[in-house]
């Protein structure tokens, strides 16, 4: 076990900010909108809801306890949990470690685009638009100086530690992003063509549901919520012993799953007004065009044929883009950054750069052979990585971990535990639904 010097969230507040920011991220606001267009919109919403409570929650509760019974990084935190099992628990907590890291590398450079998109939009504003196109461009300098510039923003961050850096930002920039979300939601339903967009993400067609739509959702939960790339786990070790773990656990997948909802409102109908407005947003199959990059596109073709008004609609939007981008990277850096700081003894500030060097020279890889590798890294390790490790995590407090141990380790933060509804069905819901349900879901 680590020592009780360890450093901590210092309110409840600020580790809802900082693991909601974490799970808010472009996997709410460029993912889920993304997805649910392509997968029917209402439906897609019903299947992901479901996931998010039957599957998600229950998980994120198990990452948050191993995490906080560790009180350490995710590599020691998952030996405490089985001290016989040294091999195969430290394997899991670096293949976590890897994968946060791989996630982290193409999201810096969707996160630059999104960098670049906004002081775009700033010069528009100005009415220097033309010096603006590079920043919108793409090529590769343009990716790399912008991927830089979102990456030391991040490490920034991430080395000023837990309070002062994770949770200070989280509880600054969460708030501005929720405000943000609802004024451009707003301002979206007043255009023509929004009502088209909310009828089809909110009136279900159930001929839409398919095995694979189950599978995008499901994977989609996952990615939201951080589960699977150890993020959950190195958080939960920062949390207070009197931490009430469930009904922490329900309010970042509440916070959560209600900003992908309404991320939903505001693009969905964004691209029907796009639509009005004459930007193509569906082939003549009725598939969603530039699904990769409807958020780069469909949108800010929106915005230009708005006029002035569009160009400061697209500031705010881009803006809100990079504080959900910027909540969910500090998370990313945060688990390699725990490792290396407690396993190698390097001080946060030498972690921060290795790490931090390391993850800008993959993203570099990637930015210069872009065709062949970004698609692959985003599908090894959302598709494929996350829910695997989120299995084997679930396996590992279902089956491995001593019940009575967690028993202890829950009731800190919640003394009445034992007595509760939520025992008596979470311990075998993780033990036996939650893997049959991923299992059922993987081979469909």
């Amino acid at each position: 076990m680590a020592s009780s010097s360890r450093s901590q969230f210092t309110s409840r507040f600020g580790f809802i900010m900082a693991a909601a920011g974490s799970a808010v991220g472009l996997g709410n606001v460029w993912g889920f909108p993304t997805q649910a267009a392509s997968n029917g919109g209402a439906v897609f919403l019903i299947v992901y809801l479901l996931m998010v409570f039957l599957l998600a929650f229950p998980m994120l509760v198990a990452e948050l306890t191993i995490g906080r019974y560790g009180q350490a990084n995710s590599i020691r935190s998952f030996r405490a949990a089985w001290p016989k099992g040294k091999v195969p628990m430290m394997a899991l907590g670096i293949v976590g470690m890897i994968v946060a890291s791989l996630i982290l590398s193409f999201y810096g450079i969707v996160a630059g685009w999104l960098m670049g998109s906004f002081a775009e939009s700033g010069l528009t504003l100005i009415g220097m638009k033309q010096q603006g196109l590079w920043l919108t461009t793409y090529s590769v300098p343009r990716n790399l100086v912008l991927m830089i510039a979102f990456m030391l923003l991040t490490m920034y961050v991430v080395r000023n530690g837990v309070a002062q850096g994770i949770e200070k930002w989280s509880t600054r920039l969460m708030p501005v992003l929720f405000v943000l979300f609802i004024v451009l939601t707003l301002y979206i339903f007043t255009q023509d063509g929004a009502l088209e967009g909310l009828k089809m993400y909110l009136v279900p067609d159930f001929s839409q549901l398919t095995p694979g739509l189950a599978v995008s959702a499901m994977g989609q939960a996952f990615f939201s919520l951080s589960l699977g790339v150890c993020v959950m786990t190195t958080y939960g070790s920062y949390l207070p012993k009197n931490t009430n773990i469930p009904k922490t656990a329900a309010q970042v997948a509440l916070i959560d799953t209600g900003v992908a909802f309404i991320a939903g409102l505001m693009i969905l109908p964004a691209m029907f007004v796009a639509k009005h407005n004459g930007v193509e947003i569906f082939s003549d199959s009725g598939a969603l065009l530039n699904s990769d990059t409807l958020v780069f596109t469909v949108l800010p073709a929106m915005f230009d044929s708005m006029g002035m008004i569009g160009a400061f609609v697209g500031v705010i939007f881009f803006l809100l883009m990079i504080i959900a981008a910027m909540t969910s990277s500090i998370s990313m850096l945060e688990v390699p950054v725990s490792c290396v700081t407690e396993e190698l003894k390097l001080s946060r500030t030498k972690a921060v750069l290795v790490i931090g060097g390391i993850i800008i020279a993959i993203s570099a890889t990637i930015v210069c052979n872009f065709q062949l590798l970004f698609g692959a890294v985003i599908q090894l390790t959302t598709v494929y990585s996350q829910p695997i490790i989120a299995l084997l995590i679930t396996l590992t407090v279902g089956w491995i971990w001593n019940r009575h141990q967690i028993l202890a380790e829950l009731k800190q933060g919640y003394p009445e535990l034992e007595n509760s509804w939520f025992w008596k069905i979470w311990p075998w819901y993780v033990r036996i639904i939650c893997p049959i349900l991923m299992l059922m879901v993987f081979f469909t």
